[in-house]
């Protein structure tokens, strides 16, 4: 629900974010309309409201911003923004702790809030019929707010294991020391959730002499996107924040100099991980700064993507890295260009010392026009494609308003954006990327023989430096929805015109359920390799080709499928369907790329066994299960994955082509052309022009193992995390509607399992509810995270709850509130293309309706309280659980 500390202020745009705003009061009602686009209107009382009638999806999504992060705070208040953002959750004047939750669930919808440096913002999703509660919610948690000190006492119990629970994270714990390195003259140098004693400190007055002094209508914009009037959104807002008044002068941030160049600094740190987490910073200007966008394409060019130089270099020509990304990351006061990686131990100083050389040369005017062509055309599309969701649409349009000014501040970003050329990344590795400025933070497993000085020695062999002076982005279109069946398989063809993109998915059943128990790990490693290469073109052409048409393409395998997927602007159907047939026909299956892919595959294992609710996962299907391929271990082990060739590879891909196939596609597409795809799948099928006789896929039902508990230790660690197990049957299961329902009612900030053990026991910070299924199988868990002396006391609580659910039927408005979440569920997350033509391709191959999830808030309506505790005591019987720790 909150924000982390080393969230970056970026909305769903998938652009890196500015923010930047000037909200003076205003003495009477302005109002800036378009016929088509947002709406612009400012209250008398200075409070902004954006609105945009979109009525695509039956669904209205909503932001509140406020000018209120941890850069607004003092040194003793840091913490403070975030905490609040906790504490307006925990009951109003209104509504009692856990009900703003309720009351939006149960209407279907969601709610949220994050915290950054330069902002608060407040999330509220709900069905189109209750946009209103929406704005009524977010009004009476904040300026309604109890904040009660028993309840704040107990919160901030959670927000300091939280807090704890970041310093687990490898990549959290990075990034607060960069940025008190960068940042040391600025508010940005304290992490958003505070410290320890800073937290400990916070009063209830504290936290309204704050909302007194920060939340000034003046400096909130209020966002309303979706089906609605925009009139009648306006209307609604001046009735509920039309009173309120501003009691005091807001100032913009005034520009801040970058601090002058004076020697590199390396913060080194050991710690209990397996692998070495990297991460290197220069500061950059803030939000004002007109080379923004050119601070973005160069960080596009360095690490953006799979063709960037950054990732070609260190991890496929010189395989020194197992991650490597590049971002330029932008607030008010200041900014950071950052590149983060993760390697072995080994690899550490030559990697250092060749990153260096690399930088060093970068003041050339070297970079090539396809590359800055490729980045832009890549933060474009991102941007572009924010309009996909109603959600995404909120946020670009919110950013823009908010943090820029209006609306037409995207175009001026695009313009900056369309006119960057060499000479503007020039300009900015000349000005900002001087080594005296340089901050990393390098994680080590314990052990590892290096030290800080020696990397700071490299900057200054590697990378000579310079003085400053001389530096100088329900209205589902299901019409015409239509499965047909070809050679082979089927064909889903969902048209929606709202984009002018194509969405496919391609699903065979199969994946690990087609390997022998000795081959665990080698479905995955073939659907890497199927990234990697075809025989008329190199794993780099073929990035550098989906660069070129700003196209997704993946290709995975998991425990009973192995899918395709893949989406693009329509304008490049030609060049892309063409690819997919090459790919599908012939993948190269070189030695050389399997080489790389069986290094990415054990680095990427290592790195989920770093964190604690990875590894559960990777073990908990062994744990569970004796026999099938749902008991392996779906990335396999280390050893094994070593011994696998790129022909083994083949070999798989052989095997998986040849089941039946659904070809599912969304949004603009040319029908010929799918069904020509369609076409070589079934070629691919074929054994001397007949269709190959295969034995057809059977979805199993494993059997379960006999030792029901497993202890992992992750040493060095804060928190411990529990999941108690319960086997359920699968999908295809009459009983899978009830458990659907139970989960949501377990679930969720009003949830049972979040209202009684973290709010009213403060037995833990993360609580829930989790199912997974198969067709013929599955598992509903439940899930807490705590600390290590709260173990038996955490589990006691699951006793509790349990015993309850069996024998006490549900209040019915229990049943409404899960049924109105299963269903504004559904809804907000299958508005992409990509998870439409998913969803249909996924069901479809395993045997499913394909309106199986969408009708199940319909089955789910129909069952009473007896039937869910019915359900209850069939399946949540701790004779029959299974439970697996994972402790320091």
């Amino acid at each position: 629900m909150f924000a982390t500390d080393s969230q970056a202020q970026k909305p769903e745009t998938g652009k890196t974010s500015r923010s930047e705003t000037s909200c003076a009061a205003n003495e009477t009602a302005v109002s800036h309309e378009t016929t088509a686009g947002p709406q612009v209107t400012v209250l008398e009382n200075g409070l902004t409201v954006l609105t945009l009638e979109d009525d695509r999806f039956p669904l209205v999504s909503t932001r509140l911003y406020v000018h209120a992060g941890s850069a607004y705070e003092t040194p003793k208040q840091a913490g403070i923004s975030h905490i609040l953002e906790h504490m307006v959750f925990k009951g109003t004047a209104n509504r009692g702790p856990g009900q703003v939750a309720r009351d939006v669930e149960s209407a279907g919808g969601s709610l949220n809030a994050a915290t950054s440096f330069d902002y608060t913002v407040y999330y509220v999703d709900v069905p189109a019929a209750s946009w209103k509660l929406a704005l009524d919610v977010t009004h009476d948690m904040i300026f309604n707010a109890l904040l009660d000190p028993k309840e704040l006492e107990s919160e901030l119990d959670v927000i300091v294991s939280e807090l704890r629970r970041g310093q687990d994270e490898p990549g959290s714990r990075m990034f607060k020391i960069l940025q008190s390195e960068v940042w040391p003259h600025l508010s940005y140098r304290w992490p958003i959730i505070g410290f320890e004693d800073t937290i400990r400190a916070t009063t209830s007055e504290d936290l309204r002499t704050y909302i007194q002094r920060m939340y000034q209508p003046q400096s909130m914009l209020l966002v309303a996107v979706g089906d609605i009037k925009s009139q009648d959104v306006v209307a609604e807002a001046r009735r509920l924040y039309g009173n309120l008044k501003n009691t005091r002068d807001i100032n913009p941030p005034s520009r801040t100099p970058l601090p002058e160049p004076t020697a590199p600094v390396v913060h080194l740190e050991s710690g209990q991980w397996n692998k070495v987490y990297l991460g290197m910073a220069l500061p950059l200007p803030g939000l004002d700064d007109a080379g923004i966008p050119a601070m973005e394409v160069l960080a596009q060019i360095m690490g953006g993507d799979k063709s960037s130089r950054l990732y070609r270099e260190f991890k496929y020509e010189k395989r020194l890295v197992d991650d490597i990304w590049a971002t330029s990351f932008t607030m008010e006061r200041g900014g950071m260009f950052m590149v983060r990686a993760t390697l072995d131990a080994e690899n550490v100083v030559e990697f250092w010392s060749e990153l260096m050389q690399l930088f060093s040369g970068l003041e050339g005017l070297d970079f090539t026009d396809d590359e800055i062509r490729r980045a832009k055309l890549g933060l474009e599309d991102s941007l572009y494609q924010s309009k996909e969701t109603l959600a995404g649409l909120a946020s670009k349009i919110g950013y823009f308003q908010f943090f820029e000014g209006g609306q037409d501040a995207e175009e001026r970003y695009l313009y900056g954006l369309r006119n960057t050329g060499p000479d503007q990344l020039h300009d900015i590795v000349s000005s900002y990327f001087l080594p005296g400025r340089l901050r990393a933070a390098v994680l080590v497993p314990e052990g590892t023989d290096l030290r800080a000085d020696t990397l700071e020695n490299a900057v200054a062999d590697q990378w000579p430096g310079k003085s400053s002076e001389t530096a100088a982005a329900e209205k589902t279109t299901t019409d015409e929805t239509r499965v047909v069946d070809v050679p082979g398989g089927k064909i889903v063809f969902r048209p929606d015109p709202t984009l002018p993109y194509t969405a496919m998915s391609i699903v065979w059943p199969g994946g690990d359920g087609l390997l022998p128990a000795d081959k665990q790990g080698l479905a995955e490693l073939t659907a890497e390799l199927m990234h990697k290469g075809t025989t008329n073109r190199s794993a780099t052409q073929l990035q550098d080709y989906l660069a070129d048409c700003a196209s997704d393409f993946n290709v995975s395998a998991g425990r009973d499928t192995f899918s395709l997927t893949t989406k693009f602007p329509c304008r490049f159907a030609n060049e892309m369907l063409d690819l997919i047939r090459e790919v599908l026909t012939d993948p190269a299956f070189s030695e050389q790329e399997a080489d790389r892919a069986r290094q990415e595959q054990i680095a990427a294992i290592k790195q989920r066994e770093d964190r604690p609710m990875g590894l559960a996962f990777r073990k908990i299907f062994p744990f569970l299960y004796k026999d099938t391929g749902y008991s392996y271990l779906h990335m396999g082990e280390t050893e094994a994955i070593a011994g696998f060739t790129a022909e083994q590879a083949r070999t798989t891909w052989d095997r998986q082509k040849k089941q039946p196939f659904v070809l599912s596609v969304c949004g603009t597409f040319d029908t010929p052309q799918v069904k020509a795809v369609a076409q070589t799948l079934a070629e691919l099928q074929m054994a001397d022009g007949q269709m190959a006789e295969t034995k057809p896929y059977a979805f199993s039902s494993p059997h379960w193992n006999t030792e029901r508990e497993l202890d992992l230790n992750l040493p060095g660690r804060e928190q411990a995390h529990l999941l108690r197990i319960f086997p359920v049957p699968g999908s295809a299961h009459a009983d899978s509607t009830g458990l659907s329902l139970l989960r949501d009612i377990l679930a969720g900030q009003s949830g049972l399992l979040f209202r009684d053990l973290r709010d009213k026991e403060g037995l833990g910070y993360t609580v829930t509810a989790i199912m997974w299924q198969a067709p013929e199988t599955g598992f509903f868990a439940f899930y807490i995270g705590t600390s290590p002396d709260k173990v038996d006391a955490a589990l006691q609580g699951f006793d509790r709850t349990q015993e309850k659910l069996r024998t006490d039927p549900l209040p019915q408005e229990e049943l409404d509130r899960a049924v109105n979440l299963l269903r504004g569920d559904y809804f907000r997350e299958h508005q992409s293309l990509s998870s439409r033509a998913s969803e249909a391709a996924r069901l479809l191959a395993k045997n499913l309706p394909m309106d199986h999830y969408r009708e199940l808030p319909d089955r789910a309506e129909k069952l009473t309280p007896e039937d869910l505790r019915k359900l209850a005591a069939r399946y949540l019987d701790n004779a029959k659980a299974y439970l697996i720790k994972v402790e320091p």
